[in-house]
């Protein structure tokens, strides 16, 4: 289960809050007389969350009624890309931990006001990234996101259930709403992932090999993200924001795959375990964490050559004794903003 890495990732509206085509055209011409204000909290190590963002954000920008704020996160600790395999693995402990390093002065001060937040972040080692829990964890993430809705967006190989559970402990610490959750996964086979995307990370190799597909997100998928922002183009005109119901159902925001919520539990707490050990023997760089990173990425390669594919296919069996809880966990895990896709063609580019 490698590090179930995302990079750069749910919204919807009842039938019954929707309005009418003139109404919207009307509002979206007819400058407001505050601007309304949106933060977008920025970190994209490879780049590809960045440019699922900037999918999402430029109907935003480019409209005279939207101010956009992108506060750029600069973590003090170095998380280069390619990322070197030692420091690579290095990362884990305190990711599974959420014990990040702190970030480089925010331009924000915390007195200022915002309509609505959007948070796009990676999945490292199956918990949000350090930087993006740095951020959560600061003093004025409280100040900037009390009572404020917030939009998620991942980006990541296919396992981000647990990592959005933490995730959303951070913002309930804060006091933040999320209405939306968006998630975009590697859309290649859960077992070849397993090394398409550490090769990608680790020697910024994204091109498939050995007959295995590109990692990362398609193009496809990059470019189709613009119906989210078109969405929430108009729902900010239509003020809401405010509202208690997601801004982006039935856009096919997200599809959880419940199956393997039983290796995330597996991964999460061996990833937890190993972390805590690790952490004892010294700090980040310290040579004494070497040699157990070493040992640790020994035991994980022999864990997913054997136990995984073992453990996917006894679930494939037994799955039909557990379509009930798949059922509920789907539901669950896809909450606020849902997979069905009737409104797709209103904001299709």
């Amino acid at each position: 289960m490698t590090n179930g890495r995302c990079a750069w990732r749910t919204v919807g509206l009842h039938s019954t809050a929707l309005v009418s085509p003139q109404q919207v055209t009307s509002s979206i011409s007819s400058p407001a007389a505050r601007p309304k204000r949106v933060l977008v909290i920025h970190y994209s190590q490879t780049g590809q969350l960045g440019s699922v963002a900037e999918q999402i954000v430029a109907p935003l920008k480019a409209d005279p009624g939207i101010s956009v704020h992108v506060e750029t996160l600069r973590p003090l600790a170095d998380f280069p890309f390619p990322w070197p395999f030692l420091t690579f693995f290095d990362a884990f402990p305190e990711s599974a931990h959420l014990k990040p390093p702190p970030l480089a002065p925010l331009s924000l001060t915390g007195d200022e006001h915002f309509d609505l937040v959007i948070l796009p972040y990676q999945v490292w080692f199956l918990a949000p990234s350090q930087p993006i829990v740095a951020f959560l964890k600061h003093p004025l993430a409280a100040q900037l996101l009390q009572g404020k809705p917030v939009v998620t967006v991942i980006a990541c190989r296919n396992m981000w259930l647990l990592a959005h559970e933490k995730l959303k402990g951070l913002l309930d610490a804060v006091g933040a709403r999320l209405i939306d959750n968006v998630v975009l996964t590697d859309p290649g086979p859960t077992l070849a992932t397993f090394f398409t995307t550490p090769a990608w990370l680790i020697w910024g190799r994204k091109r498939g090999f050995w007959g295995m597909p590109d990692a990362g997100l398609s193009e496809g998928q990059i470019r189709g993200a613009g119906r989210f922002g078109r969405a929430l183009r108009e729902a900010l005109h239509n003020d809401l924001e405010r509202g208690s119901q997601p801004l982006l159902s039935g856009l096919g925001a997200v599809q959880a795959n419940a199956k393997l919520l039983i290796s995330e539990k597996a991964g999460t707490r061996s990833f937890f375990l190993w972390g805590k050990l690790i952490m004892a023997a010294g700090r980040p760089g310290a040579w004494q964490r070497k040699p157990l990173l070493l040992l640790y990425v020994a035991f994980l390669l022999v864990l997913i050559v054997t136990v995984v594919p073992v453990s996917l296919t006894l679930q494939a069996l037994l799955r039909p004794l557990f379509k009930g809880w798949l059922t509920k966990m789907t539901a669950h895990f896809e909450r606020p903003s849902g997979s069905a896709t009737d409104r797709s063609p209103r904001y299709d580019d």
